[in-house]
């Protein structure tokens, strides 16, 4: 492995000779002596065991190696200062990272989160929505909104939200014989044995359709007038008063819970973040 990975003082030394066609003119740029360029070019060839310039007096070209390792030193060396620039978003003092589920991202805090940028613009909200639930000890996150999390360490844990679930698609879809309705199917609570379990009520669903492990994908297809689906009614909101969605029934069925964790130690923005969250909810 270390045959492939010269040094990157030399890597740095090489591509500034290379893209300035001069020793002098890297060192000045790098603020290094010529023969600190000159040396860290020689150690490089060494390593590499072959000639990367032409040297004839003080003019430098490059052989065909030289060429060849310069776009790939160009390509990792503009890769690599944009990963180290990325890193201070770590440290800006008022970020609050947040994390959730793609669907909750989606279809219920996209819609509010002009809401709360009005009321609280000094935060810098970083949404990092996964399908996995996190490790607050030792992932960089702040708080965490989900319906698939349970108490951690170190952690205050509280539920918000007990979520129902019901039956809906598209209005346009209304019309059509329940038997020609597609099927969509979740998972979880959002499969229909649980429909089926829970209510009883035969609303036309079927074992075929389409599957699928996200349910605000789910949502999305039943939006889109692909077919019937359970649906949650917190996700939903939006596309119910948007004039996509629609119940089949009144009935609803119990869905699941979704929580809060914060670090007991959380800071103000997270407070805010908290406060303004359970407010919403609230309000639903």
């Amino acid at each position: 492995m270390l045959k492939h990975w010269p040094p990157l003082s030399t890597l740095r030394g090489f591509e500034a000779a290379a893209r300035l066609g001069s020793f002098h003119k890297a060192a000045a740029e790098l603020h290094l002596t010529q023969s600190a360029i000159s040396q860290q070019i020689r150690s490089l060839e060494a390593y590499l065991e072959q000639p990367l310039f032409f040297r004839s007096g003080r003019s430098v070209s490059l052989t065909d190696a030289g060429h060849d390792l310069l776009s790939t030193t160009q390509a990792m060396l503009q890769q690599l200062s944009v990963g180290i620039r990325r890193l201070g978003q770590y440290q800006k003092p008022n970020q609050l990272v947040l994390n959730t589920t793609p669907a909750f991202a989606r279809h219920w805090l996209l819609p509010r989160l002009g809401d709360f940028r009005r009321l609280h613009p000094q935060v810098d909200l970083w949404i990092y929505s996964t399908d996995d639930v996190p490790d607050m000890a030792t992932q960089t996150i702040d708080i965490a909104v989900r319906d698939d999390i349970s108490s951690q360490a170190e952690c205050s844990f509280k539920v918000l939200y007990a979520d129902r679930l019901y039956p809906a698609c598209h209005p346009d879809l209304l019309a059509q014989p329940q038997a020609q309705r597609t099927t969509l199917h979740g998972e979880r609570e959002m499969d229909w044995s649980h429909w089926a379990v829970e209510s009883g009520i035969d609303v036309g669903q079927q074992d075929q359709g389409l599957n699928f492990s996200d349910p605000g994908l789910l949502l999305d297809a039943a939006c889109a007038g692909l077919g019937i689906a359970l649906i949650s009614e917190l996700l939903s909101r939006q596309a119910r008063a948007n004039g996509v969605l629609q119940p089949l029934v009144d009935q609803t069925i119990r869905g699941p819970n979704w929580a809060l964790l914060t670090h007991r130690d959380s800071e103000s923005n997270a407070r805010s973040f908290s406060e303004w969250l359970i407010n919403q909810l609230e309000a639903d």
